[in-house]
């Protein structure tokens, strides 16, 4: 195995958004219609010569793309993506939201994005002290991070629709997107209570809050979906289709107790 960067032991909230990033990229792909070219577990070609300091990266051959274990392809995450991102700072769900952006478009153009949802904010591409204060202002103000993971989500959708392979992919993107804001809507509500909860009626309490929570945002959209479908514009999702709307919000409602799941055993 060639010698590659060292980097600080993995957090347990980076395995489990490790996971679900992974989940979505899939295996061995060698599309001749991606830009990307040659991937496994999301890592390209590219990614993985630099990774390995060979140059050009077209003398590494795809079959070591092909090989690529969970184990390197985890490191390589959590360096370039995970730490760049500053994602341990985060709110949990938040974390999730911003990393798989950034796999996906890139760690700058992905904080880029969510700095533009802070007036006066500058857009430096850095998760610094003066971004994860405006972070914290907005949840404190907002009572949680599920308003600023939408915000976030709703941002990255119409970026990628702009693509010009959004005829190509556009779809299985949405899809993702659609997946990842469900998946960190559940990590934030269970996240945010205990790990271990006590036995009583306010953790019980808690729980099924969160969980009702969920389900709101996504009964949320469908409403604001079939709306526009009926030709009501509603402002904050102007930028959406009604179509868009509607697979996010049943994504939301139907993969819930999933993803549920899968978090709890994290």
């Amino acid at each position: 195995m060639p010698d590659t960067p060292q980097s600080p032991p993995p957090s347990p909230r980076f395995e489990a958004c490790l996971d679900a990033v992974l989940k979505q990229e899939g295996g061995y792909v060698d599309n001749p219609q991606d830009p990307g070219g040659a991937t496994n577990r999301g890592i390209t070609r590219k990614t993985l010569a630099a990774w390995r300091k060979i140059s050009p990266w077209w003398a590494l051959p795809k079959s070591e793309v092909q090989a690529l274990g969970k184990p390197e392809a985890g490191s390589i995450y959590k360096s370039l993506y995970w730490d760049r991102c500053d994602a341990d700072a985060l709110l949990a769900g938040l974390d999730l939201a911003l990393f798989d952006f950034a796999v996906n478009s890139g760690p700058d153009r992905a904080i880029r994005t969510l700095q533009a949802e802070f007036d006066g904010l500058a857009l430096d591409g850095f998760v610094g002290p003066l971004t994860l204060a405006a972070i914290d202002a907005r949840v404190a103000h907002d009572g949680g991070a599920a308003a600023l993971i939408d915000a976030l989500c709703n941002r990255r959708l119409t970026f990628v629709r702009r693509l010009a392979t959004a005829s190509t992919f556009g779809t299985g993107w949405s899809r993702r997107i659609a997946e990842i804001r469900a998946t960190a809507l559940v990590m934030a509500g269970v996240m945010a209570t205990s790990s271990q909860p006590q036995k009583g009626t306010s953790s019980m309490n808690l729980n099924v809050l969160a969980g009702y929570k969920t389900y709101l945002v996504g009964f949320a959209m469908l409403i604001v979906g079939v709306a526009q479908l009926l030709g009501v514009s509603i402002p904050d999702f102007s930028g959406q289709s009604a179509g868009d709307l509607l697979m996010q919000g049943l994504a939301i409602i139907f993969l819930r107790q999933g993803i549920t799941n899968t978090v709890a055993k994290a």
